[in-house]
């Protein structure tokens, strides 16, 4: 059986070079990386933003510089990661995050890396029946396309639907197992799959193990991350608040997921691409030592389950 490389999602390091995360990865002992592929410019939100290639640049030359430095330090490129809101109710908006959206496609299969993690966004003031109509008239194309250069498109499970401004329905339709199935049933397509994430049903009090088996051949990407639901802030604030008001993000081994059964459980179903450790832990953001040190102990405590 392959074994499973552990990788980094290159988000928590925004302000370091491509060749400067690819230097930290190696050194810490990360053996892939999850490649954030956001357009050039200002940041949308806390971990948006973050450009760690520039997928504008189609040249020969810059792509095979990518791929070398990555040789040169032994690290996969797992993905091309970029999450905006395609279904965003502003046409202008939704029409610039699709058109970003197939570069990334592009640019992935120029590398070779033929994968691609992103959201499918979300109406947050419609319902999920009207947001599955739009769904199901702006993503085939998308996919079509993806599929023509052989692209793999995974979607993460994350809601989005933890600040103010993502109120009431959050910003990502793909929250649910019942709701892929409705996505999976418009759009059939292999190329069209899941970015999974355990937290993500965790926190919402869901099972985060037996969907692995459901959707096993729908995994295009893992996403390793933790969350920490404080029971006496959900008793405070209840389950209709905003999730940030009872739970909190965390490292690998700081949170309520059980990684020894979920790895091997991504073992039984003969997962086979890599797993991507996503820090969004303030509690090792204070300082550029702090992040290392978070990096450090989560694949410190991921290694031993491989």
């Amino acid at each position: 059986m392959t074994k499973l490389k552990v990788g980094l999602h290159s988000a928590i390091l925004p302000d370091h070079s491509y060749e400067q995360v690819l230097d930290i990865c190696s050194k810490i002992g990360y053996q892939s990386l999850e490649v954030c592929a956001w357009p050039q410019g200002k940041s949308e939100r806390r971990y948006a933003g973050v450009s760690h290639v520039d997928v504008d640049n189609t040249d020969p030359v810059y792509i095979n510089h990518i791929l070398k430095e990555a040789k040169n330090k032994k690290i996969d490129l797992a993905v091309l990661g970029y999450y905006p809101n395609p279904l965003d109710p502003d046409k202008e908006k939704s029409n610039s995050y699709i058109k970003h959206i197939k570069k990334v496609i592009y640019f992935s299969h120029l590398l070779g890396i033929d994968k691609v993690s992103t959201f499918i966004g979300k109406d947050k003031d419609k319902s999920i029946e009207e947001n599955l109509e739009t769904f199901s008239k702006v993503w085939p194309e998308i996919i079509d396309y993806a599929a023509s250069l052989k692209v793999y498109v995974g979607i993460e499970n994350c809601p989005m639907y933890f600040t103010k401004d993502e109120w009431p329905g959050g910003l990502n339709l793909a929250s649910s197992p019942a709701i892929w199935k409705k996505m999976f049933d418009i759009i059939p397509s292999k190329y069209f799959g899941l970015s999974y994430d355990p937290s993500h049903l965790s926190f919402q009090g869901m099972d985060y193990i037996k969907p692995l088996y459901e959707f096993k051949d729908r995994l295009i990407h893992i996403h390793l991350k933790d969350t920490l639901v404080n029971h006496e802030k959900l008793d405070m604030y209840g389950i209709f608040s905003y999730p940030l008001q009872y739970m909190d993000p965390k490292i690998p081994g700081l949170g309520d997921i059980d990684w020894n059964k979920f790895i091997q459980t991504i073992k039984d179903i003969k997962y086979k691409n890599n797993i991507v450790i996503e820090i969004e832990d303030k509690s090792f953001e204070g300082s550029f030592d702090d992040v290392l040190k978070g990096l450090e102990l989560s694949l410190n405590h991921v290694k031993p389950f491989l």
